[in-house]
């Protein structure tokens, strides 16, 4: 058997039951969201077997992107799991066939302990789906596997739906970066989310005068190896900046270099940010502007740092 031909045949069929089953994706979608996204307690995924651990996955999505959620396994739930739900909480039931005694067990506790109820089903004409207020179909036709018994397709859109309701959360509370760091602080993704501007930036900072000349610039620049000096005024105030880029030009358009000042070559306006900022928005505003550093200031505008494309990548190669 050929089974790199038998595997892309498997993918295809599981992309093609996806497809159909995003076809019918209605308006309980949208009602699934509002209604977790309202929720003064917390979401409770639970479900048995192969779409138990759908389910843990998908609780552990939910939870690690701003929506309060745990996993129960519905057999154990029985068996006093029960208590860490209370009627604040939603709880969604997962379960294919919509059938399963497990499942169906729990749902008159639940409705004693007064929490609302949902359900992730194949079956949406199933026991399990006349019991609760809101389904969510990810019924498929076929199953990957070839004799038809082994969950594969079926989990495979379980998942998929309960990445489409995680994400749509996320949208629906303005979830951000330093929102998801917040909750992966240990990682070297959450580091790399979290960390701001001031975390990083030099404090060193280079240093002329309008009136100073080129062979002192070009000292500056050279001995704090940032490619740039910052240009003040006789108030001590930052009036420019001068980059390797403006020493070139001015190479280019000045025979006489020797009494050049640095008012005559540098760039009045300069790209600022806030020590509070993330890297993540330095970089970007790097990128935008095609340059390599960023001048730092305070509240008041005046600045105390330089943040150099070098810090980020640095930061970057370290917390990989």
């Amino acid at each position: 058997m050929d089974f790199i031909q038998r595997s892309k045949e498997i993918f295809n069929l599981e992309i093609a039951e996806l497809q159909k089953l995003a076809d019918k994706i209605g308006p309980e979608i949208n009602q699934a969201v509002e209604q977790i996204y309202a929720c003064k307690g917390k979401l409770v995924i639970m479900g048995v077997g192969k779409t138990g651990i759908i389910g843990h996955k998908i609780a552990s999505s939910l939870a690690s992107t701003g929506t309060s959620s745990i996993f129960i396994n519905a057999a154990e739930a029985m068996h006093g799991d029960l208590g860490m739900i209370n009627s604040n909480d939603i709880v969604m039931l997962i379960s294919n066939s919509g059938n399963s005694a497990e499942i169906l067990n729990v749902v008159a506790p639940l409705k004693e302990i007064g929490c609302s109820l949902m359900a992730m089903t194949g079956n949406p004409r199933s026991a399990l789906a006349k019991e609760v207020s809101l389904v969510l179909n990810v019924g498929i036709s076929k199953e990957a596997c070839p004799l038809g018994l082994a969950p594969t397709t079926s989990t495979t859109a379980t998942l998929v739906m309960g990445d489409a309701l995680t994400i749509c959360l996320m949208e629906r509370r303005g979830f951000k970066a330093e929102n998801f760091a917040l909750y992966h602080p240990g990682g070297a993704l959450g580091r790399r989310l979290i960390s701001r501007v001031k975390d990083e930036m030099f404090t060193d900072i280079p240093k002329v005068h309008e009136t100073t000349i080129f062979k002192d610039i070009i000292y500056e620049v050279s001995n704090k190896r940032l490619g740039m000096t910052m240009v003040y005024n006789d108030a001590e105030q930052a009036v420019g900046i001068i980059t390797d880029g403006d020493i070139r030009r001015a190479i280019q358009k000045f025979d006489e270099l020797k009494n050049l000042t640095a008012a005559e070559i540098m760039t009045h306006s300069f790209k600022r940010i806030t020590p509070d900022e993330l890297l993540t928005e330095a970089l970007e505003l790097m990128d935008i502007n095609k340059i390599t550093t960023l001048t730092v200031v305070d509240a008041s505008d005046q600045v105390i740092g330089i943040l150099s494309i070098h810090n980020i990548i640095d930061f970057r190669i370290k917390h990989k």
